[in-house]
């Protein structure tokens, strides 16, 4: 096998070529690059801070509407019972008319049956007395004038009104 042997004239010329052509890169290549590379990072720094804003206002605005449905709930809540307190009433309110209108008309076919009872009673008594001076009369077999009548007629009524009185 052949030692391999550089050949250092070759050598120098390559390394003078690589020294070179580094000092070209970083005179006129390196800076363009490392400028586009922090760039880059400060963009990258910007959108991880607007990132940062765009999730802590999210937060922010998550929590706001979180409390704006709590109090949308108790304000909800609030106008149900508000709700159900006046249908209450209200349910309250037309029961009790409702129970006066019954009081009312029971008051008032109370006072009507009383009154029919008089006026039939009336008429009864009437009925009665005439029917009683009547046979009175053919029992005694003579007429009475009107004012014998008139009087047997309301001493009858009196005892009947009396007898009904208790």
């Amino acid at each position: 096998m052949d030692k391999i042997i550089p050949i250092w004239s070759e050598v120098w010329v390559s390394l003078l070529s690589f020294g070179v052509l580094f000092l070209l890169m970083w005179k006129l290549a390196l800076p363009p690059i490392t400028n586009m590379l922090d760039e880059r990072a400060e963009k990258i720094k910007d959108s991880l801070e607007k990132a940062e804003e765009t999730r802590v206002e999210a937060e922010r605005l998550l929590n706001e509407y979180k409390e704006q449905l709590a109090e949308a709930r108790l304000e909800s809540n609030r106008v149900i019972e508000q709700g159900r307190k006046i249908a209450e009433s209200m349910k309250d309110e037309i029961v009790a008319k409702a129970n006066e209108e019954r009081e009312a008309i029971l008051a008032r076919a109370r006072e009507e049956i009383q009154g029919e009872k008089r006026i039939a009673l009336a008429e009864l008594q009437a009925s009665v007395a005439e029917l009683s001076v009547a046979v009175a009369g053919r029992i005694i077999g003579s007429t009475l004038s009107a004012s014998d009548h008139a009087a047997l007629i309301e001493k009858y009524v009196a005892e009947v009104g009396s007898l009904n009185e208790n």
